[in-house]
């Protein structure tokens, strides 16, 4: 199993070989009803050949791109679920995801995969990291809505004592900084840029320089490994320890707030519980954002905010939309013709139909653009869909 993230929901929207089938599935995790997701499961395979008979398809082949989703039906895949299961099929193409989030049950064949129910969960997800302070287990997390993951960064020491090698024979508050095997040890005093100055007596002082310097090693390992990246992080630690990493710190997502306990007295489930309570409200900020902006301009008339369902598939098609608003659950079938830009709706699936919706996130996503998926009672002016256009 592949784990989601944007960068899989891109793949899977870039990929152009047909028919590509998507299957949805809301598991049971107890009781007597777990009995009833093989039985399902079964039932959607079934819908998904019917699909593709459908569409002129032959049996054997039908039955050749279903395969690898059949033999995932055994006692030990059943036992080991989450509250969803996604699976996407193409000529080449078998991915599958067990997702932290309840889908409605639904078969899509189609030119495309059918990803519109997966863009609340990505938007959503939140990822993020925490950096547990400490000096003598420190240790980095790569987290998202579902759970906290421990990454290993090459180089990064673990603990004070690695990073610096004191010198006893020194006589002006000297220390070593630790080096790869084979390379030469560097020496740093008090006076070194950035040594932290704090109250108290000497040896304190210089205790707390030795602190700081340890946290300049571990930023310097964290900036290659974070160079790219966007997400916030979170300092968890004992209250003292916070102050001395942020004026190490480089990475310009370091958040204000961090988690002030000892992270060594507690479970990873329990940190990444601290750290979500922080981060969840940050990731609605751009989406709101969004929403007051598209309300200004659907406001003003100026033609850059649509909610035209027509008018918005054609302009995501020719690269027009910056923003999309699309609903959770819900589906308009229909076809787009790019020469004629003419949309045609159908109250119910034919064969090749796509979902409007989803067509029109597929194509905001590939041409650069932001698509929110939201609840349908919470979409701007109630509307079925609604756009802001780059021009």
């Amino acid at each position: 199993m592949t784990l989601l993230s944007i960068d899989e929901l891109k793949t899977l929207t870039e990929n152009t070989d047909k028919p590509c089938i998507s299957l949805y599935m809301p598991m049971q995790k107890a009781g007597p009803e777990i009995r009833q997701n093989p039985i399902r499961f079964k039932n959607l395979i079934r819908e998904a050949q019917a699909r593709l008979e459908a569409m002129e398809i032959s049996q054997n082949e039908a039955n050749q791109l279903l395969q690898p989703a059949m033999e995932l039906d055994t006692g030990e895949f059943w036992e080991n679920q989450d509250q969803s299961l996604a699976i996407f099929i193409a000529p080449g193409i078998f991915r599958y995801y067990q997702l932290p989030m309840e889908f409605a049950e639904l078969v899509v064949v189609s030119d495309r995969f059918h990803i519109k129910p997966l863009l609340h969960l990505i938007n959503n997800d939140g990822k993020f990291y925490v950096l547990a302070l400490s000096q003598q287990d420190l240790k980095f997390f790569a987290g998202t809505r579902s759970g906290l993951d421990e990454v290993e960064v090459e180089n990064l020491p673990k603990s004070l004592d690695e990073a610096l090698l004191y010198d006893e024979t020194a006589k002006d508050g000297q220390f070593r900084i630790a080096t790869k095997k084979g390379s030469t040890a560097t020496s740093f005093s008090s006076s070194q840029p950035g040594a932290f100055h704090g109250q108290g007596s000497p040896d304190r002082d210089q205790h707390q320089e030795a602190i700081l310097q340890f946290f300049h090693i571990v930023d310097a390992e964290l900036h290659e490994k974070l160079r790219e990246e966007t997400a916030p992080l979170i300092l968890a630690g004992v209250d003292y320890l916070h102050p001395i990493y942020r004026q190490a710190n480089s990475y310009t997502n370091l958040l204000e707030q961090g988690i002030t306990r000892r992270p060594e007295l507690f479970q990873t489930d329990e940190l990444h519980a601290d750290a979500w309570e922080i981060v969840e409200p940050l990731l609605h900020e751009p989406e709101q954002q969004a929403m007051e902006l598209y309300q200004q301009l659907a406001g003003e008339g100026t033609g850059t905010a649509s909610s035209d369902l027509k008018e918005i598939v054609a302009a995501a098609y020719y690269q027009r939309v910056d923003s999309l608003f699309v609903p959770v659950g819900q589906q308009i079938w229909g076809k787009f013709d790019p020469e004629t830009m003419n949309v045609d709706i159908h109250s119910e699936p034919e064969p090749d139909d796509q979902d409007m919706l989803d067509f029109a996130a597929i194509h905001t996503i590939l041409n650069g653009g932001k698509v929110y998926a939201v609840e349908p009672e919470k979409m701007p002016s109630q509307v079925q869909v609604a756009g802001i256009f780059r021009y």
